[in-house]
């Protein structure tokens, strides 16, 4: 945001904290030093941390009642900073003691900046404190250090059968989640949503169930936002409790099962005559191949060795997989037109995510569909790549698939019906979820002996704001969203 709608009212927005990056929208005192002359530079402040003040008995009490008067005066806070400030490289402080107070960016007007420091002020004044200085700050407070980054997915570089392992611990459609403090009780994640077309606002949401974010058994079936920084927040993590250990014994379950593989495939190998010139060439070919088996086994369990170190080094614990914290909870209830009302928003944590590597609102089909040969995949046309972009409406397909056999043995006459809208398909045993008339359940599914049928009319639209073009525009597209969805104005777009 540019800084001259601060400095229009507060000249001394940029110098006040000049080098931290952040704009000053009012601090009360006296003036810092500035320099002086057309061609000097800014002055690089410095914070100092402050020791043996007096007001340090009182000082999370007084903290806290600064929080509650600007909590009531709607200051949008993120951080109150006890700071003392200097100029960089300067021992002499040009400031003993300032509260900082970081709000989000725009969010607070001059008046209501210079409204609030008084409140602030008042308290100090009751305290005994009056000459330390407010200062409200635009800023936003990120939690860094709860646990690594969510992984990178991109399936097509990989070898056959370890994305199915990765995808696990990466953000693609749809994770499955889980509130921290009740991790038994696991869901899974819906589509993406940015909440702005701001270029500078890169909150990003996830839709999810309502009784994915509150379990009727552990919350109140209740509306909740989460509407101030200074509200606690209600982490989210990836993977529950049950979802971690079945991604981690996947992965030992691959391991053994390519073992197991090599174990037969040199036991066939053994059996071949031993290599001479001129041999016939089905030989040969049989020894190239089988060696190639052999070896491409034991790369996948290198890299899959590899996973399963990275794993438990960063994500066993349930605090390391902290990715968002609850935004909102609508209440579940059935609405007048006999829909079942069930959604949530996370907020996604921004460092927990490189976005440089983030694909958007992409289903993972990689192993949700066997070909059983090159003319089935002629009749029934499907993208050869294993990451499928949602598009901003529904359409259904539905075609016959020529018999198969599953990796049971069933004989199965298939039929796949593709929908490119993702909304959240629950683990729990609560009730199914339902967002709208406009949306419908699920993504890509396989049915066995089912009549399906052969179009779908008034194919509905997906809400505006879902993350699903490729190409990271910001196009909008007309919303269709019930009324009891979110006011905020939603965008198609990815995040940068």
């Amino acid at each position: 945001m540019s800084a001259a709608r601060l400095t229009r009212l507060y000249p001394q927005a940029v110098t006040d904290f000049y080098g931290s990056g952040e704009l000053c929208v009012y601090k009360t005192g006296d003036p810092w030093p500035v320099a002086q002359g057309p061609e000097s530079q800014n002055i690089i402040r410095a914070a100092r941390p402050i020791y043996d003040h007096p007001i340090a008995p009182k000082w999370l009490e007084t903290a806290w009642n600064i929080v509650s008067v600007l909590d009531s005066l709607q200051v949008n806070l993120n951080t109150v900073n006890p700071l003392a400030y200097a100029n960089a490289g300067e021992a002499a402080l040009i400031c003993g003691f300032v509260i900082t107070v970081g709000v989000f960016p725009g969010s607070l007007a001059f008046d209501a900046a210079v409204a609030a420091a008084g409140a602030v002020k008042s308290i100090l004044e009751r305290v005994g404190f009056p000459e330390i200085q407010v200062a409200f700050v635009e800023s936003i407070y990120y939690r860094y250090g709860a646990g690594p980054k969510l992984m990178a997915f991109n399936p097509n570089i990989e070898m056959e059968g370890l994305p199915g392992l990765r995808k696990h611990f990466t953000p693609t459609l749809s994770p499955a989640i889980a509130p921290l403090k009740t991790p038994h009780f696991e869901g899974s994640g819906g589509l993406y949503f940015r909440l702005s077309s701001d270029k500078d606002d890169k909150r990003v949401v996830l839709l999810t169930c309502a009784h994915v974010s509150h379990p009727p058994p552990a919350f109140e079936n209740k509306v909740y936002t989460r509407k101030k920084e200074s509200q606690p927040r209600e982490d989210v993590i990836l993977l529950g409790s049950g979802a971690f250990d079945n991604a981690v014994q996947s992965i030992m379950g691959f391991i053994g099962d390519q073992t197991v593989s090599i174990t037969t495939w040199e036991f066939s190998l053994a059996r071949l005559p031993e290599e001479v010139p001129n041999e016939p060439r089905s030989t040969a070919s049989r020894r190239k191949e089988l060696t190639n088996l052999i070896e491409t086994a034991k790369d996948k369990i290198e890299e899959a060795n590899t996973l399963h170190t990275y794993i438990t080094k960063n994500f066993t614990t349930t605090a390391s997989r902290v990715f968002g914290f609850v935004l909102h909870v609508a209440k579940i209830e059935v609405g007048a037109d006999n829909v079942l009302y069930d959604w949530s928003f996370i907020q996604v944590d921004e460092d927990k995510i490189d976005w440089d590597e983030f694909k958007g609102n992409m289903v993972f089909v990689g192993k949700s569909l066997v070909f059983f040969s090159f003319s089935s995949m002629l009749m029934f046309p499907f993208p050869f790549l294993c990451l499928c972009p949602l598009s901003p409406s529904l359409q259904a397909v539905t075609r016959p698939m020529p018999t198969g056999r599953t990796i049971c043995s069933l004989s199965l006459t298939m039929h796949v019906v593709i929908t490119r809208l993702m909304i959240s398909s629950s683990r729990s045993r609560a009730s199914s979820p339902s967002l709208s008339s406009a949306t419908r359940r699920t993504t890509t599914f396989i049915t066995s002996r089912l009549s399906l049928p052969s179009r779908m009319d008034a194919p509905p639209t997906l809400p505006t704001g879902a993350l699903t073009d490729s190409s990271r525009s910001h196009a909008t597209t007309p919303s269709t969203a019930s009324a009891r969805t979110p006011s905020s104005t939603l965008f198609v777009g990815t995040i940068r």
